[in-house]
């Protein structure tokens, strides 16, 4: 069995397991309570409580930075993302307790997604100020969460890709200033679908 055969089979055994796993640490990391959880995935409300206090007892750090996010919300009304944009909740000093919780999970979403936006926005303006990939005939098309589309010439595919992958983890001015590295992969293709 050839290498990419042997993938195909794997990702068919194991695909499905990691995007639930995927689909789980998302949900809790985005603020899913055990009632949403014991919807989402058909189980129990005991279970779902057990695997939310599981996760959580391996996270401590997420808890607590998810508390202050509430917290933050909370006394300022309104939090921030990386790049100090503000999602503002005026009504949460007089929300019913339905409406504070789904307060609270936007306050603790809306950092995360947020600054991932914040990122790609940098990224994408760096790699449009980017001379020499205009020089090389390279155009930015399309971003679709934390992926952006180019298209150019097939002639300087290499140094393009260098180029962009440069841009996108350094996106603040040609630096990095967050305190973790930004691991960029790179594809060409013929069409999107093919560099999935």
């Amino acid at each position: 069995m050839d290498e990419e055969k042997r993938y195909d089979v794997m990702e068919d055994a194991f695909g499905s397991e990691r995007r639930k796993a995927k689909m789980l640490n998302f949900s809790i990391a985005y603020g899913k309570t055990p009632i949403g959880l014991a919807k989402d995935w058909k189980v129990s409300l005991r279970e779902a409580k057990q695997t939310v206090d599981l996760w959580y007892k391996e996270r401590q750090e997420v808890l607590k930075w998810q508390e202050a996010r509430k917290k933050e919300a909370a006394q300022l009304g309104r939090v921030y993302t990386l790049l100090g944009r503000a999602r503002r909740f005026p009504s949460i000093r007089h929300a019913t307790s339905l409406q504070k919780g789904h307060i609270e999970r936007a306050a603790i979403n809306t950092p995360v997604q947020g600054s991932a936006a914040d990122v790609a926005m940098c990224a994408m303006l760096e790699i449009d100020r980017n001379r020499r990939l205009k020089e090389l005939g390279w155009k930015l098309l399309l971003q679709v969460h934390d992926e952006v589309i180019l298209e150019g010439p097939s002639e300087s595919i290499e140094e393009a890709k260098a180029l962009v992958v440069n841009c996108m983890s350094k996106p603040f001015k040609g630096k990095n200033i967050l305190q973790v590295e930004l691991v960029v992969d790179a594809k060409c293709a013929q069409n999107w679908y093919a560099a999935k």
